[in-house]
């Protein structure tokens, strides 16, 4: 049986929403909470399976409730239930350790299938929200060029850190002299520097060196 606490603070959503998961028979709705603060108490006293928890509550909010509950409980596993997809609602919803997001206009039945899956231990995303994560990825990526290096081309890269010659990279890694220096410029070309001594300088900036050693 997957114990679900529920936190909204609109009472026909909750009884809503708790008659359609209670009338599961692999789920049972342990607790009900209709703000950010009785959530979290709730939550720490009862340690439901899953806790469904809405965004715009009174007294805390859906964001910080899921922090203090992660913060004392770190292997509860939250769904956010709301209305919202503004990047200031997901993104740190999810930074404050929510495992899934899933919107009010979902079905009962679709919300009953998030708790299942994420009481399995899968990620359950809208897809609105799966693509803002996607794009945020990809722009993490351009603002951190170094992200797109492959581990091959972090390794010559750190090898270069160290003063290593293209030959001494290649008997060093057991590769063709040829291979070393495709490598070498597709570092180059990733990390948007005109040459060795630039590529050496951005793997210093930005702690490369340390990180791998």
């Amino acid at each position: 049986m997957i114990r679900v606490l529920f936190a909204d603070d609109h009472e026909m959503v909750r009884i809503g929403v708790a008659a359609y998961l209670s009338a599961q028979e692999d789920i049972e709705v342990v607790g009900e909470a209709e703000n950010g603060q009785q959530a979290v108490e709730m939550a720490l006293a009862l340690r439901p399976d899953i806790i469904l928890m809405d965004l715009v509550m009174p007294e805390m909010d859906g964001i910080e409730a899921t922090k203090s509950i992660v913060s004392e409980w770190p292997e509860a596993k939250i769904i956010i239930v709301t209305s919202f997809l503004d990047d200031e609602k997901v993104y740190p919803a999810l930074e404050a350790g929510a495992t899934s997001y899933m919107l009010k206009t979902s079905k009962a039945s679709e919300i009953a299938g998030a708790v299942r899956e994420t009481y399995g231990g899968q990620i359950v995303l809208e897809p609105e929200v799966t693509g803002k994560m996607m794009k945020k990825m990809r722009s993490s990526q351009i603002s951190e060029p170094h992200r797109q290096l492959t581990n091959r081309e972090m390794e010559v890269l750190l090898l270069l850190a160290e003063g290593k010659a293209n030959q001494e990279i290649a008997d060093e890694l057991f590769i063709a002299l040829k291979t070393v220096k495709v490598h070498v410029s597709n570092i180059l070309s990733k990390l948007e520097v005109q040459d060795r001594t630039q590529a050496v300088i951005y793997a210093f900036r930005h702690s490369l060196v340390q990180e791998k050693q």
